[in-house]
């Protein structure tokens, strides 16, 4: 099981979402951090991140470092790659 590590940025983002669909994320995250790979797809575009999870409508972006997940953003499909 890898180690989910949030950045400031990204504890700002969940912090904006409401209660349901922290509560769906945060369980989703927990079942990936088991596999991350199996969920995961790389990003053409690492600027923001080198890989992200889909999770409905929302995406998390982030890097996989030393068995770490480090969360750089969590957002809607829309609003994430800006």
């Amino acid at each position: 099981m890898s180690r989910l590590v949030f950045t400031e940025r990204a504890v700002k983002d969940f912090k904006k979402l409401s209660n349901d669909q922290r509560k769906r994320i945060g369980l989703n995250l927990m079942e990936y951090s088991n596999d991350p790979f199996t969920f995961a797809k790389k990003l053409s575009n690492p600027a923001l991140g080198t890989f992200r999870f889909r999770i409905g409508e929302f995406r998390v972006i982030f890097d996989y470092i030393n068995d770490e997940i480090i969360v750089f953003r969590v957002g809607h499909r829309k609003e994430i790659y800006k």
